[in-house]
């Protein structure tokens, strides 16, 4: 990646900070605008509409620095606007990673604020490009979805919801998604325990 000059930056820093700030114009444009600022970096210096040079090392600062210097936002509202865009959630994901410092230890079982943790979709994307990047790829090119792509590797169990409204309905699930052999030992173990 070029480095882009902090002018050239501005450009994309002010219409992605106006748009988050719109109540409707545009808004449709954030998820490519916020993916743009983020794969070339513009967050990290850029010349404000008064003329004064801006620069951030962390994203965060960034999201959470009140405009013009910053988006005046949350966490919260980027992982919104780009919930519907894999490509943008990974690279929002890659940004706030590892922006959580201090002493860990004392956080038990709490999750972190704006940290994702167990089965969010920026958890699995996450793992995936850690262990798996040829399905964090295929996931990002729209091939398989995240949860699909999990499963794939061995990271989550594959499961089912099964109608227990009759009988017939729970076996019609059950066929549909288990081998047959799968479904003899079923048979087996639900008559073994009677």
């Amino acid at each position: 990646m070029t480095a882009r000059s902090p002018k050239a930056n501005a450009v994309l820093v002010q219409a992605l900070g106006s748009g988050i700030r719109s109540t409707g114009n545009g808004l449709a444009d954030l998820p490519a605008l916020l993916r743009r600022v983020m794969e070339e970096e513009a967050w990290r210096s850029f010349i404000t509409p008064r003329g004064e040079l801006v620069e951030h090392d962390r994203f965060i600062d960034f999201v959470t620095t009140p405009p013009t210097a910053g988006l005046g936002a949350t966490v919260e509202l980027m992982r919104k606007i780009v919930a519907d865009d894999a490509v943008a959630a990974d690279l929002l994901d890659e940004a706030l990673r590892a922006q959580h410092g201090g002493d860990r230890s004392k956080l038990d079982n709490i999750q972190l604020a704006g940290h994702p943790s167990g089965t969010s979709r920026e958890a699995g994307l996450r793992r995936l490009r850690k262990d798996r990047p040829d399905l964090h790829a295929e996931v990002l090119a729209g091939a398989l979805s995240t949860h699909a792509a999990m499963v794939k590797a061995g990271f989550r169990r594959r499961k089912i919801s099964i109608p227990v409204s009759t009988p017939a309905d729970a076996a019609k699930a059950l066929r549909r998604n288990l081998e047959p052999e799968q479904i003899k030992e079923l048979v087996q173990l639900l008559a073994d325990d009677e």
